[in-house]
């Protein structure tokens, strides 16, 4: 079933959508990412502008997160404390984000800054967390317990420190203010929740334990995202309705059916899997972006207008 995407100006299979949807749901429920990381470029693999990836992904982010989120208020592993401490960071860095990203709209060159984002950010991240999960494997085979955290004193030292009584922390704010500001610059240029890299710093930089960081980093995702759509839709008029809806069912039901499978798993394991899949998408894009255009002279000719 084909149907037209008005501001995308492609026509798409409503199907392929939908389980596209679903499928990145999965995995924000699985592993507490909004799952942008994926979908967008998941999006540009078939066909879709990388502007209006980016900004429509960032909508579609905020209901699947939102349905993810609920499932972990039902637990009771979302530090409201933190979230709010990296919500305000994140809401600064999507604004700092959004300006960027409409200068080099303006410059021609936001394609290209966008799958280069992705290419770097993805390759970092996932090598990063791949090695770190086969030690922790390792380390969890030998002692038979989980590996152990905090070890960075130097967080530890310094000031304006607060108590977070979810995650049984007595920290600086700064470091989650600082994540924050990180994570909304990349929700404005990548269409991301930026989980991929609150996860790994909540957990390694901050310390808070892994049952917590996934509920807290979606409540984060949420208005992050949210604010992020909002500016996207206002000063780009690049978020397409359409396709936003067709991944936005997928997501909610997908997101409910993830939360269960990854209450079934350990840590170490989704945490491999995430990885895994992160370097896969990343080698994709990189190919992409190194293999020769099919259009070489039709490019030419756009650039000299």
């Amino acid at each position: 079933m084909q149907i037209y995407l008005p501001i995308a100006e492609i026509s798409v299979n409503a199907f392929l959508l939908l389980g596209l949807g679903g499928l990145v749901g999965i995995l924000s429920g699985m592993f507490g990412v909004g799952g942008g990381f994926l979908m967008t470029p998941l999006l540009f693999f078939i066909g879709i502008p990388p502007a209006v990836a980016v900004a429509t992904e960032a909508n579609q982010i905020v209901a699947s997160s939102f349905s993810g989120v609920l499932a972990h208020f039902k637990r009771k592993t979302v530090d409201l404390k933190m979230g709010t401490v990296l919500l305000i960071g994140g809401l600064i860095g999507a604004y700092l984000g959004i300006l960027l990203f409409n200068y080099l709209k303006s410059l021609g060159q936001v394609d290209l800054l966008v799958k280069l984002s992705y290419v770097v950010f993805l390759g970092i991240i996932g090598s990063l967390m791949f090695v770190e999960s086969l030690n922790a494997i390792r380390r969890a085979k030998k002692t038979g317990t989980s590996a152990k955290r905090r070890k960075h004193n130097w967080i530890h030292n310094l000031p304006f420190k607060m108590k977070f009584r979810t995650s049984g922390l007595y920290i600086s704010v700064i470091p989650p203010f600082v994540v924050g500001i990180f994570v909304g610059v990349l929700a404005a240029i990548m269409g991301v929740g930026g989980g991929f890299v609150m996860v790994p710093a909540m957990i390694y930089l901050i310390g808070m334990p892994t049952k917590v960081v996934i509920g807290t980093s979606l409540y984060q995702i949420i208005f992050v995202t949210a604010f992020t759509t909002l500016m996207h839709a206002t000063t780009n008029f690049t978020v397409d309705i359409v396709l936003a809806v067709l991944l936005l069912v997928g997501g909610v039901i997908g997101a409910q059916i993830g939360t269960r499978i990854g209450v079934k798993m350990k840590a170490e394991q989704l945490r491999i899997l995430l990885a895994l899949m992160v370097l896969a998408v990343c080698g994709k894009l990189a190919f992409d972006l190194l293999m020769q255009p099919s259009e070489l002279y039709s490019l030419g000719a756009a650039g000299g207008h």
